[in-house]
């Protein structure tokens, strides 16, 4: 894949190189050929990034090293679903902080012909209670005293789900895919600056023993950037997984290690159990699709339905905009305008007013109306749309509260806002026409704080989540309503990840893949990137590039130092709480398309993080 801007990318570019050189050796194993939610991840820097070009396949992932491993597999023949495969089992080793093993993910699948929803959701143990999440008092408890430790893991569905794609659409042998990340995890990988700052800020991971001896010295100080780090237990994990499959993870000597992590926590034991391990199904939803206009071509935009609320509060804020005179503004010196920032606001407020209040596990939840696509119904958008005061000077809304789309009000109670945490994204299109987006995730950074290690004797192991945490902690309202995301035995909890596939409405083509981490914050990260492109004309990078903003129903967050301080004071002046954060998003993205009838990629990775695009 060429690259623009090529000396802007020296850093970067020496790591892809280096890994790259590293992988070669593994080519043996192939065929031939504050009042501002928490961050999910400490900021660690901004470096420009130049985009990238192609026309054969990429893969955009959040490491170098990850997304090497996905473009030595499509290099070799390897389908999307393939190379996935080995960039998830990468991640796991470069990135514990986000995703792995122990942790869940969404995956949305293109053919060619129609896509694919696969969920690979954690769910709660068959003990876990409505209650789980208060103390002896009834209330809920402080979020990390819930977070830490075995009480809000729950049971792991990347590896499962993933196994299920692949049965379905892979290509090269399941134990193939598993080789960059065994051969790295055994030769060691060099611990990146920002994997260093996030070990270096984190207040819990050295508590747990196994964790402690891993990522830090006996000083208890964290391992050095450039230290050359083998995780041995890992690879032995994954050994049991590409012989055996799932099962390698899920039954067995793993299958206890993890049990006995969770439940033998001395101060915050969890429920998991053998049998809700080897229980586990990994599920294929109907994709959640919606139209979208831009001037005179027609989108069809394509997410992740419940119990992702991302898909639904993209299209929505999406939708909203579409009926006020959104289109009317064009960036101004590059960046949002005034105008429109307080017109997205308003309409992300609405779309996550209807969040609070109707998003959950649809195997426990019905949808509002009979149908989640009751909330992108074009009539009810607009009478959403209508709530927005679209004058130059207009005020914000004072209150935001939910719709109601059908003839009948729900009786659930809206959730109380709460932290949700980190995640990884990885987006990829190949050579035979297939494309995917997937979001995955361990919640928290570096998840429950709990390394599991089946073999003693072995340094590392892998993370497990606290995925139980994006369930509300207060199960009922003062009035007694329930909440509809409230912990329930085998539920799903509500997620943020919204994996997207774009498409050409007129002729079914693929028009971009994409997706970020960053817990609530992906949904206004991934309108960002959608809208950049399709309204604003942009490249994917220079739209991953624009200053990220976001209102989760409160204040309206702007990346620091990114805006004017005219735009900041015009929104002020307009009642618009005005926040300014490091928001470190995490989106990657591939579009395609054709420039002279020839097939053309565009690739974009954030420059917040690691992330590269790698193809031909």
């Amino acid at each position: 894949m060429m690259r623009r801007g090529a000396l802007r990318w020296s850093a970067l570019a020496a790591a892809a190189l280096a890994a790259s050189a590293y992988l070669a050796g593994c080519a043996g194993a192939l065929p031939p050929g504050d009042t501002a939610p928490a961050q999910p991840e400490a900021a660690s820097g901004y470096v420009d990034k130049p985009g990238w070009t192609g026309s054969r396949f990429a893969v955009a992932a959040a490491n170098p090293l990850a997304a090497q491993a996905g473009y030595q597999i499509l290099k070799a023949g390897g389908s999307a679903i393939d190379a996935a495969v080995a960039v998830q089992m990468v991640l796991a080793l470069v990135e514990p902080q986000s995703s792995g093993l122990g942790g869940g993910a969404f995956l949305l699948y293109f053919d060619g012909r129609q896509v694919e929803a696969f969920d690979g959701r954690e769910t709660a143990p068959a003990a876990a209670s409505e209650k789980l999440f208060l103390g002896a008092n009834g209330k809920p408890l402080p979020f990390y005293d819930a977070v830490v430790g075995g009480r809000a893991v729950g049971v792991p569905g990347a590896v499962r789900m993933l196994e299920m794609a692949h049965r379905q659409h892979g290509r090269l042998p399941w134990a193939t895919l598993f080789q960059p990340a065994i051969r790295l995890a055994e030769d060691g990988f060099a611990v990146s600056a920002r994997l260093h700052s996030l070990l270096e800020n984190d207040k819990y991971l050295k508590n747990d023993p196994v964790a402690a001896a891993y990522f830090y010295n006996a000083d208890g100080s964290p391992r050095a950037v450039g230290y050359t780090l083998r995780n041995p237990a890992l690879a032995q994990v994954l050994k049991k997984i590409a012989a055996s499959g799932s099962k390698g993870l899920m039954e067995g000597d793993v299958a206890q290690a993890i049990v006995d992590k969770v439940r033998q926590h001395p101060a915050n034991p969890g429920q998991l159990t053998l049998a809700d391990l080897a229980g586990y199904r990994a599920k294929k939803r109907e994709p959640l699709c919606s139209d979208y206009t831009v001037r005179t071509r027609d989108y069809r935009i394509c997410g992740f339905p419940p119990p992702s609320s991302g898909a639904i509060a993209v299209a929505q804020i999406l939708g909203i905009l579409n009926r006020t005179n959104a289109a009317t503004l064009a960036l101004q010196h590059g960046l949002p305008s005034a105008q429109w920032l307080h017109l997205y606001t308003e309409a992300s407020r609405l779309a996550f007013a209807d969040r609070a209040q109707y998003v959950a596990d649809p195997d426990f939840v019905p949808p509002p109306a009979g149908s989640w696509t009751s909330l992108l119904a074009p009539g009810y958008l607009a009478r959403r749309a209508r709530l927005i005061d679209q004058r130059p000077d207009a005020p914000a809304m004072k209150a935001v509260s939910a719709g109601v789309p059908g003839a009948v009000q729900t009786s659930y109670a809206p959730m109380p806002a709460q932290p949700e945490h980190g995640t990884s994204h990885i987006s990829i299109v190949d050579a035979y026409g297939n494309a995917l987006a997937m979001t995955t995730t361990i919640e928290d950074a570096f998840g429950a704080r709990q390394m599991v290690s089946p073999n003693a004797a072995l340094s590392g192991g892998f993370l497990l989540n606290n995925e139980l945490t994006d369930f509300s902690f207060a199960p009922t309202d003062a009035q007694g309503r329930p909440v509809a995301n409230r912990v329930q035995p085998g539920k799903r909890p509500r997620s943020s990840m919204a994996p997207t596939l774009v498409f050409d409405k007129a002729d079914g083509q693929l028009v971009m893949s994409t997706g970020s981490s960053g817990g609530a914050l992906i949904i206004h990260d991934v309108a960002k990137t959608l809208y950049g492109v399709l309204d604003w004309g942009l490249s994917p990078q220079q739209a991953i590039a624009l200053p990220n903003f976001a209102s989760l129903g409160g204040p309206l967050l702007l990346e620091q130092n990114r805006f004017p301080a005219a735009t900041v004071s015009a929104l002020r002046a307009r009642g618009h709480e005005v926040q300014e954060h490091a928001l470190t998003s995490g989106l990657q993205a591939i579009q395609s398309g054709k420039v002279g009838g020839k097939p053309q990629l565009l690739g974009g990775a954030d420059p917040r993080r690691e992330g590269v695009v790698l193809g031909e």
